[in-house]
Parts: C-alpha cells; structure tokens; sequence
C-alpha cells in the first residue's frame, strides 16, 4: 500500500497537468491548442460523413471599455460569466472554449443551417439579457458579436481556412453595429479557391477549372 500512494500521487499530477494543459484556467474553458486540434477532428469527421459542421466565433463587444473603468478583475469576472452563460446554450457534444482575450469558439457537429443560426442567436440573446455583477452594488451588461462559418461537406480544409472564414463573418457582425449574428448565407459560394485546390488538386484554378488536355477522337493503340 505504501509503495501505489506515490504511483498514484504522481499518476494524478500527471493527469491534473494533462487537464491544465487543455483547458483555459480563467474560465475552465477549452483552451485554443486543444480548441485547435478539436477542429482537426472535426474537419476529418466531415470530410468521411459529409455531415455539415459549424464554428461559431464570438467577441465581447467594447470588452476593453469593461479594463479600462472598472479594472481588469471586473474583467475576469465578465469573462467567467459570458463562459458561464455560453456553456449553458450548447449541447454536450459542442466544443466550447475561450480563444484569445476576449474571444470565444465553439464548433457544432451535426449541424444544419437553420440550427446553427438559433444556437447563434440564443446566444447573442442570452449574454446581452444576464446582468453580471462585477462587485457589490454594481451590475454590468455586455454583448457579443457572432461570426460563423461551415466546414463544408466532401472537402478537406484546414483549420486556418476555418477560422479565417468565421472570422470575416465575426467582422462583418461587429462593422454591422455589434450584438450581431453573421453566418454565411450560401456556404457554398463562400469555400475558398484554397480550399477547393485541397480537394480537386492542382486543375483547380481562382477561375475554375484548369485546362485539360482535349480527347483524341481517334485514339491509337490496343485497350488490351
């Protein structure tokens, strides 16, 4: 028994480092690097099942404003609420973490259009209407701009890609006026010439389709 208690005091330091490393410590969140390779996986499953796939970027609105009155631990008390209030829109198989600063991600399995844009909007709605309470007497309101974008079926693309494409759509919520959802309306128009050369190979083309050698109408030689 004396010689398992250190096996098992160091096999639960090990496995409390392990949970440290993927989750953010402010708000227990997942951490980007294990939000990262979360996306990995999710690309892959969509690129096998065809199934559609959503990531949602979220920024708080006028975060720094919330620092620069009433202090940065007000602010930490923000974003553990705003997690708070994010895990409780989600389903259990979502992948919800806090990506940099101000801004969260979650990436929806399974999703359809109409679906991801509900859970969006509930989100949007459910941050702007909890009060959070930074100290005594003092309640604060904040909102979030959403931005999302769509892992399209059959086509295997990168993480980057990914994010890059919600990010623009995160763009296009906030120079709308902020406390906005914006989710690509015809995901297909909106796969990138990038994103098409991983699946077609180097005849893909910005343009379209490279050109292809002509058919010879009278081929020579034996098909057997």
């Amino acid at each position: 028994m004396h010689r398992e208690a250190p096996s098992r005091y160091l096999q639960g330091l090990i496995d409390g480092l392990c949970e440290l490393s993927l989750k953010d410590p402010l708000t227990g969140l997942a951490n980007r690097r294990h939000f990262r390779a979360v996306l990995e996986r999710e690309i892959d499953r969509v690129t096998r099942s065809g199934e559609a796939a959503l990531l949602l970027m979220l920024d708080i609105d006028h975060f720094k404003k919330v620092n620069d009155t009433h202090g940065h631990l007000a602010g930490d008390v923000v974003l553990q609420s705003v997690a708070r209030t994010l895990s409780a829109c989600v389903r259990p198989m979502d992948t919800l973490a806090r990506y940099g600063g101000e801004e969260f991600a979650v990436v929806l399995p399974a999703c359809q259009a109409a679906f991801g844009r509900v859970v969006a909007e509930r989100i949007r709605r459910a941050v702007a209407n909890t009060p959070i309470r930074i100290s005594p007497g003092v309640e604060l309101n904040v909102t979030v701009s959403v931005g999302g974008a769509f892992a399209m079926q059959w086509i295997r693309s990168t993480t980057l890609l990914w994010t890059d494409r919600a990010d623009h759509q995160l763009y296009q919520a906030k120079s709308a006026g902020r406390n906005r959802v914006s989710i690509e309306e015809q995901p297909d128009s909106t796969v990138s010439a990038e994103e098409k050369s991983l699946l077609f190979g180097p005849l893909y083309t910005p343009s379209g389709w490279g050109d292809l050698p002509p058919l010879d109408p009278n081929p020579t030689g034996s098909a057997y």
